[in-house]
């Protein structure tokens, strides 16, 4: 494991970064949050600095986990926030590394990716070595990954995290479906054939930390649960555990119209699998779908 004394955190208060400072914690390492809402002492955080004023001296790994929610539709204006809060930001985070000399910059970058990178690829199982898709999202994945890995010229090992749906208390979408299906109106999207990548939020926070301290690890690394499943059974399942029916599908044409090209992203099939994760080593406290909802469901 190598040796990290201070983490800086960008994305610290959102649903993801603010559990990180607790786990750093106990493995010794102090962190410094980034937010532009500024901080609380709750979260463990002893250090605070803004997105604008970037200073990474004394920081031994740096993790960005900052990105505008993309579950809205998508109009010129909302792509803009989506570019700049990942690429924009993530170019920042590594010219404010480059300015650091190289003996006093930071070992480790973690930096968030989606599985949307891989687009819509039906069956095919995807690991870190599968090519990159086609579309919108697959674009934007590609160009915040770019943005990362200039930060390998530097000498600084980056770890990109391909992560899927994110199943947690709390999170703004976890709650929307459990409100859904606890008023029995859930059901597949679409054909419901597409598969899910999806990972526990305490299984991601743990993948994170593992991600910066695990020297070997580097590159893309997909942090979704070891067995995704099918829309339709991730939905049959999710209405099974708060003991109510999945007799509503969503057609694709409704979510598309509603939701424009969100709506195509949820109906994008991705297979993906965490080859990397569990090569190096990290185990899985939520592995299955059961698991994991019925740690998170009444």
């Amino acid at each position: 494991m190598q040796t990290i004394q201070r983490a800086a955190i960008l994305g610290v208060t959102g649903f993801v970064g603010r559990g990180l400072p607790a786990l750093f914690a106990e493995k010794g390492v102090a962190c410094t949050g980034i937010s532009r809402s500024g901080g609380s002492t709750a979260l463990g955080v002893d250090r605070w600095q803004t997105p604008d004023t970037l200073d990474f001296s004394g920081h031994q790994a740096v993790i960005n986990l900052a990105g505008e929610p993309i579950d809205r539709r998508w109009n010129a204006k909302s792509r803009l926030l989506f570019h700049e809060s990942r690429v924009g930001l993530t170019h920042r985070v590594v010219e404010a590394i480059a300015k650091l000399p190289a003996d006093a910059r930071p070992k480790v970058l973690v930096n968030a990716s989606a599985v949307g990178i891989y687009g819509d690829r039906g069956d095919e199982i995807l690991t870190e070595t599968s090519a990159r898709g086609h579309g919108y999202l697959s674009d934007l994945c590609h160009d915040w990954e770019e943005a990362a890995l200039a930060a390998e010229s530097l000498g600084v090992r980056v770890v990109r995290l391909r992560t899927g749906v994110v199943l947690g208390k709390n999170g703004a979408a976890f709650e929307k479906l459990l409100r859904i299906f606890k008023l029995g109106i859930g059901g597949r999207l679409g054909s419901g054939l597409q598969w899910m990548p999806w990972i526990h939020l305490a299984d991601l926070r743990a993948a994170i930390v593992h991600a910066v301290l695990s020297e070997p690890l580097t590159g893309p690394v997909n942090t979704t649960a070891p067995y995704p499943e099918r829309n339709r059974d991730f939905t049959r399942k999710l209405a099974y555990s708060l003991h109510r029916p999945a007799i509503f599908p969503v057609p694709a044409f409704a979510l598309k119209l509603i939701i424009g090209g969100f709506g195509s992203a949820l109906l994008s099939s991705q297979r993906a699998i965490p080859v990397a994760l569990q090569a190096d080593g990290f185990h899985f406290q939520f592995p299955t779908l059961e698991a994991a909802l019925a740690d998170l469901t009444p």
